[in-house]
C-alpha cells in the first residue's frame, strides 16, 4: 500500500511522528501550488478584459507596461506578437499545472511547468521588483522545486500507478 499514505509497514505497527512528517512532508506545497495555479487559471479564463490585446486588464496592456523593464524584452516582445494566443497559453499552462499537481499526475512534468511559468514570468512580469525577494514569482519558482525533483510520493495518482505496476511484476 506504499504511496497511497503509509510506508509499506502493516497497519498495525507504529510509525513515528517524524516518519510520517517526512513521508507527507510535501503534500501541503503540493496542495498550495496546485490550487493556487488552478485559482490563477480560472480567474483568467473567467476574465472578458484578459485575453484582449488591449485595454484596462488586459494581457496586451500588463505586457506593454513591463515591456521595458523586464529581464529579457524579448520574451515581452514574443508575448506581444499575439497577446491573445499567450493568454490562452499561460491559462491553460496553469490549469494544467495545476490538475495535474492537484491529483499527483505526472508531478515532475507539472512541476516543470509551474517551474518554467514562474520563471518566465519573474523575468518579465516581476523583474523590476525591488527588492527581490518582494517578487512573487521567484518565490513560487523556487518553490516549484522540491515538487520537480521529489515528485508525489503519497495521496497520488502517480504513486498509485507505481504501487499498481509493482504488483504486476
Amino acid at each position: 500500500m506504499h504511496g497511497y499514505g503509509t510506508n509499506g509497514r502493516g497497519l498495525g505497527e507504529a510509525r513515528s511522528l517524524g516518519d510520517l512528517a517526512r513521508e507527507h512532508a510535501l503534500l501541503p506545497l503540493r496542495i498550495f501550488l496546485g490550487v493556487t495555479f488552478l485559482y490563477a487559471a480560472l480567474d483568467k479564463l473567467t476574465d472578458s478584459a484578459f485575453f484582449h490585446a488591449t485595454g484596462p486588464g488586459s494581457i496586451g496592456e500588463q505586457m506593454t507596461a513591463v515591456r521595458d523593464s523586464a529581464a529579457i524584452p524579448a520574451l515581452v516582445d514574443l508575448a506581444l506578437k499575439s497577446p491573445s494566443g499567450f493568454g490562452y497559453a499561460i491559462a491553460f499552462g496553469e490549469l494544467a499545472v495545476g490538475i495535474g499537481t492537484l491529483l499527483g499526475l505526472w508531478t515532475r512534468i507539472a512541476a516543470l511547468g509551474g517551474a518554467l511559468i514562474s520563471l518566465s514570468l519573474w523575468l518579465t512580469v516581476s523583474w523590476q521588483v525591488s527588492p527581490y525577494y518582494l517578487g512573487n514569482d521567484l518565490i513560487y519558482l523556487m518553490a516549484w522545486l522540491p515538487l520537480l525533483l521529489g515528485g508525489a510520493a503519497t495521496f497520488s495518482v502517480d504513486a498509485f500507478l507505481a504501487t499498481r505496476r509493482r504488483r504486476i511484476r
